[in-house]
């Protein structure tokens, strides 16, 4: 019984001792000179906080605060680097790496991107160190206009420090992504359900599959799979970043309801039936954030038994009098043409009709969120009226849509002529004749 006791009694004494010893050790200097290393190698001010060194439960160092870039462009809670205990005596030494919380803003980008490949491991020497594991808890991207959970990552590399699996998972559990090696480059899935768009629409997504193949400078995905809103979205897409950036796709649309949707854009008039269209993508720009801006798509739609809500489109007509928001239009089909160079969107060649009326235009939607274009309605009440040139203004948010200037014009000529009926019928028939020779001259 003594004797376990004095057993005891030296293991409580190895462990204070254990403990106590880093607080010994000056790790400040230590420090000093990995800020200037660093910093050298990055080309970025770096700045570590705090370091200790600790021998249980097994030896490990650990960095704590650390900020890269003059703006703490990266910033990091903690890092600890784990040797493995039977390396230690050997030529390569393994290591795992701990990272916690990092931030990572935008701009960190840059600093990335500007370091020499290969540089630490070439200072090393080809067999100094092997980090076997990285995992990283809880990782932010600070992105303006864009809003991602934080997330896990779990990368295990070779023993050329050469990737051989990485598993990223959001910590709420909504989006994973698995990476392997495949042929020369890098397979990767991605998975997700119940996911909000992190940039753009916030489009509920309630299934995603996604494809892709990385090979140096070109990131191919062959195989996008959607289920939103009770329809189905799928295409491929392929992105490349050699001398600028360039990304180009085509999508296909099956079903979408497009209620939800619609209303994001407006919760004035939106649309309600399902949708249904395919269409192309391009976009060229210098860095990955202006391929928006430059971007090129032509999608063509088409909804079945639908409804346009906040426009009376039977009542503008019949009326002819200016209305704002109100009322709404049922319709048997609704198709078109979308297309979209940058900002500026144009609604070509829309076709509407039901058993009351019939109705064509084009409607641009500019940068401001701004609305022009020209709709002409003609109503099916026995013998069929002439079409009534509706101008569309306004915005997004809040339309207008009333009949053009001479249309109206026509109208009350005609009518003062002829009288009402078949004179503010051929008046407003001249006032359309008007409208479309200004178009010719205007164009597009």
């Amino acid at each position: 019984m003594k004797k376990t006791k004095n057993y005891l009694i030296g293991f409580i004494v190895l462990i204070s001792i254990l403990i106590v010893i880093p607080f010994f050790i000056p790790v400040r200097s230590y420090l000093d000179q990995a800020q200037r290393i660093a910093s050298e190698k990055i080309g970025a001010p770096v700045t570590i906080a705090s370091g200790r060194l600790l021998l249980i439960p097994t030896p490990r160092i650990v960095a704590g605060e650390i900020s890269v870039g003059e703006q703490q462009e990266l910033k990091l809670d903690e890092v600890s680097i784990v040797p493995s205990l039977g390396s230690l005596f050997s030529k390569t030494k393994i290591i795992e790496i701990k990272i916690t919380k990092p931030v990572i803003k935008k701009a960190a980008l840059d600093i990335i991107s500007a370091l020499p490949e290969n540089d630490a491991q070439a200072d090393a020497g080809p067999d100094a160190v092997h980090v076997k594991r990285i995992t990283i808890d809880e990782l932010q991207l600070d992105w303006p206009g864009i809003k991602l959970p934080a997330f896990n990552m779990d990368v295990h590399l070779a023993s050329a420090n050469s990737l051989e699996s990485l598993k990223l998972e959001t910590i709420d559990g909504v989006l994973k992504a698995d990476v392997t090696p495949k042929d020369a480059g890098h397979s990767i899935l991605v998975n997700a359900a119940k996911w909000t768009l992190p940039a753009g629409l916030p489009l509920l997504i309630t299934q995603a599959s996604l494809e892709m193949y990385l090979q140096d400078s070109q990131l191919d995905i062959p195989r996008i799979d959607l289920a939103l809103y009770n329809g189905k979205l799928t295409g491929n897409a392929k992105l490349s970043w050699v001398k600028g950036w360039h990304a180009s796709g085509k999508l296909q649309v099956n079903n979408l309801s497009v209620k939800e949707p619609s209303r994001l854009v407006s919760k004035s008039v939106y649309l309600n039936g399902d949708l249904s269209g395919d269409g192309s993508f391009s976009s060229m720009a210098k860095d990955a954030s202006g391929l928006q801006d430059n971007l090129n798509a032509h999608f063509r739609f088409n909804i079945k038994e639908g409804v346009l809500h906040g426009l009376d489109l039977v009542k503008l007509a019949s009326l002819l009098t200016k209305q704002g928001n109100g009322g709404e239009t049922q319709f048997d089909e609704l198709s078109g043409t979308l297309d979209a160079k940058g900002k500026l969107y144009a609604l070509r060649d829309i076709k509407m009709r039901s058993g009351l009326l019939a109705a064509s235009g084009q409607v641009k939607v500019k940068p401001s969120k701004a609305l022009d274009g020209v709709v002409e309605v003609e109503l099916k009440k026995g013998v069929s009226l002439a079409a009534i040139p509706l101008q569309v203004s306004g915005t997004i948010d809040k339309p207008s849509v009333f009949p053009t200037k001479a249309a109206m014009a026509g109208a009350v000529a005609g009518t003062a002529i002829l009288g009402p009926g078949v004179g503010t019928s051929l008046g407003v028939k001249a006032g359309g004749a008007v409208d479309k020779i200004k178009g010719l001259f205007q164009g597009d």
